[in-house]
């Protein structure tokens, strides 16, 4: 199993009102920015620290420091969008790549149309961020490409994740963890989530 779960009631407590049909795209943004702010703190608990010697007002001191330009936010077009300013706020130096993918609807596998990497990409630790995990193709397949780039470093975070999707970067990535707010019971006929929080593209767009 490489999921971590973050159970705290601030998250429980965002997610209901985040899933509420009557939560309109301004409130939704903010929550998405929170929760995902809450993500990537619990992602980089085992970040690497420099030594560095600083000056405080008092004296010199030895102490760690985070090199933010060994990181890259990699957003899976277009819902990955909504989660960067999250992630940015807490390493806000990192380099953003994005990829575009869209799911067949007959096949319901993902298709590629736009990948752009910031350069160096294969020495840098990559988070990916998609606010749903649902069938697990769009983000085994950007783990897939990412890889053939070079890249070693990857962890996946998402808002809510369904077991299909969990499952099946376990089965196709072993190496990389899986950082979600929450996992839910199933997806639908549709490989929507249940009870999920609707097309969270369109909820941070406002599109529908």
């Amino acid at each position: 199993m490489n999921e971590i779960v973050l159970n705290h009631p601030l998250i429980t407590h965002k997610l209901a009102i985040l899933r509420d049909i009557n939560t309109g795209t301004k409130e939704f943004r903010e929550l998405v920015t929170e929760i995902s702010i809450l993500l990537c703190y619990e992602a980089m608990k085992d970040a690497k620290l420099e030594e560095v010697t600083i000056e405080t007002p008092l004296e010199k001191m030895e102490t760690g420091k985070l090199n933010e330009d060994k990181y890259a936010v990699v957003p899976i077009l277009r819902a990955g969008m909504g989660m960067v300013e999250g992630i940015i706020t807490v390493v806000p130096n990192a380099k953003v790549g994005h990829i575009g993918l869209y799911r067949d609807e007959e096949t319901l596998e993902p298709v590629e149309y736009y990948y752009k990497m910031p350069d160096g990409i294969a020495e840098r630790e990559v988070l990916i961020i998609d606010p749903m995990l649902a069938t697990g193709g769009s983000a085994s397949a950007t783990i897939d490409r990412l890889k053939q780039d070079g890249v070693t470093k990857i962890k996946l975070l998402c808002l809510v994740a369904a077991p299909t999707g969990i499952k099946t970067i376990e089965e196709n990535h072993p190496d990389v963890q899986i950082y979600c707010a929450v996992v839910d019971r199933e997806l639908n006929d549709h490989a929507y989530i249940m009870p999920g929080l609707g097309d969270a593209g369109d909820r941070v767009y406002g599109t529908k």
